[in-house]
């Protein structure tokens, strides 16, 4: 994947989406259905229904990004919540994805939010 600044914000389509859509297709996606903006600093993320193909929408500066996965034999591990059209997720969670992980590691080290010595 090429390098890409470091994102705070990635979010992941919850459901399958049509992997015919390109890239205006899904920006409209993430406008009308998320209510989200599409040209917020943020990396939007699909999957298909097989869960074996992904695509990355990610505005910079002047023009869209789109990034496509397919993989070869196995799946994604791709989250699930049917009562929502999507889930915030760390970039570090969707590397986890990319590499065949579930978002939810149990033994995980968790970021530490205090900021102070004892």
């Amino acid at each position: 994947m090429l390098n890409l600044k470091p994102i705070a914000n990635v979010f992941l389509a919850c459901g399958s989406t049509d992997m015919r859509k390109s890239i205006d297709g899904l920006a409209i996606i993430v406008q009308m259905n998320f209510k989200l903006d599409p040209f917020a600093d943020a990396i939007f993320v699909f999957c298909n229904a097989k869960c074996d193909k992904l695509k990355l929408l990610y505005w910079d500066k002047n023009g869209f990004w789109l990034y496509y996965r397919r993989l070869e034999r196995g799946k994604f591990k791709w989250p699930h919540h049917p009562n929502e059209k999507v889930v915030h997720v760390t970039e570090r969670e969707l590397r986890w994805i990319l590499d065949g992980m579930d978002i939810y590691q149990k033994d995980v080290h968790r970021e530490v939010k205090q900021r102070k010595l004892i």
